[in-house]
């Protein structure tokens, strides 16, 4: 491998080697040209050629100022025209190379290889190949990540289907020693590994449906939703769970006002529980959830009196479901800013 790559440089360095002058030198030469053939065209034209009736003398004085004046004009005429003409042509070459850069900031997407001339090679075809050499380096890394990605997805996929048989497996032996004579301490930890278990099994959810979202096999379908109404029945569904919990609960639903936003009323309802369940697991110490609606600043607020996100907790795991509940808001260009501290925890979402 060492020894192709080593060939390859030294077949470019060559190939660099045979490369004509550069673009500016390539200018001057020609100027150079125009500026200096011209009056040795003339002197030599003039030197053998004699004009019949003019003595030298005559020519002499009666037709170097013309002479002079000609071949200064043909020297300036020259000199701007193929200036123009490489400066127009310079530009065009630029202008080309501009128009795809722009097209692919426009549209998003990799612009396509630019046409260069390896006999000319200049500083601009140069750059163009520099310029198609990053292309091919950004598509092959395109390539590499989404090869990368589906694999990932597949892993995932097949990794949370094959874990949930030996989890059943678990939890029919825990429920059949359940069924058994045990002491206070074992049935405590029969408790504590079904208890496990069941988490063990809504993380593989979790991160199941993070993979389905982020691979976009989970379907958006936005539409108008009345956020007053859409709140005020998640908060019915968990409000038994709290109360199961001891937890002391405030509602601020407006029932005359509320407002709309273009969004998913299924993930947004997912958003909500994975909120809630936050508050259960996490919170559950401070005894104290709070929801309010907020109508003239068009925002969900939801805060505990927990330990704070800051405090570790075996509970908290690595965040998978609310890493899901901000994708959700992002792809529905809302946000949410959470204050944290030791006495509790705030999130308010909103418009984006």
């Amino acid at each position: 491998m060492k020894q192709e790559q080593g060939q390859k440089q030294e077949k470019n360095h060559k190939q660099e080697q045979k490369q004509p002058g550069t673009l500016f030198r390539r200018f001057l030469t020609r100027h150079f040209q125009f500026i200096f053939i011209p009056p040795l065209v003339l002197i030599f034209f003039f030197a053998i050629i004699s004009f019949p009736g003019i003595n030298e003398e005559d020519l002499n004085t009666l037709n170097l100022f013309y002479v002079a004046l000609v071949l200064l004009g043909f020297i300036s005429v020259a000199f701007v025209v193929i200036s123009w003409v490489f400066f127009m042509r310079l530009r065009k070459r630029l202008a080309n190379l501009q128009e795809v850069m722009s097209f692919s900031a426009d549209h998003h997407s990799f612009p396509k290889p630019i046409a260069i001339q390896n006999d000319r090679m200049d500083e601009i075809d140069q750059l163009g190949r520099s310029f198609n050499w990053m292309i091919q380096q950004l598509e092959d890394s395109r390539k590499r990540e989404h090869e990368e990605e589906v694999l990932r997805q597949r892993l995932i996929a097949n990794l949370s289907h094959d874990l949930r048989t030996p989890l059943t497996v678990l939890r029919g032996h825990v429920t059949r020693l359940n069924k058994e004579a045990m002491s206070a301490e074992g049935q405590n930890s029969l408790a504590e590994i079904n208890h496990t278990i069941t988490r063990v099994g809504e993380l593989m959810d979790d991160l199941f449906s993070y993979t389905l979202l982020t691979s976009g096999k989970h379907p958006f379908r936005p539409a108008s939703t009345d956020i007053g109404r859409l709140v005020r029945s998640s908060v019915a569904a968990w409000y038994p769970l709290f109360e199961e919990k001891d937890f002391q609960v405030e509602v601020d639903l407006p029932s005359e006002e509320t407002f709309y936003w273009e969004v998913d009323p299924a993930w947004m309802t997912r958003v909500l529980d994975n909120l809630f369940q936050n508050i259960l697991r996490h919170a559950a110490e401070g005894k104290y959830a709070s929801i309010v609606v907020n109508v003239e600043k068009q925002a969900i607020i939801i805060a505990d009196r927990g330990p704070g996100m800051s405090n570790f907790s075996y509970e908290r795991g690595a965040g998978i479901g609310l890493s899901i509940a901000t994708y959700m808001l992002e792809q529905m260009k809302l946000k949410a800013e959470f204050t944290s501290d030791e006495n509790g925890t705030k999130v308010a979402i909103g418009k984006a």
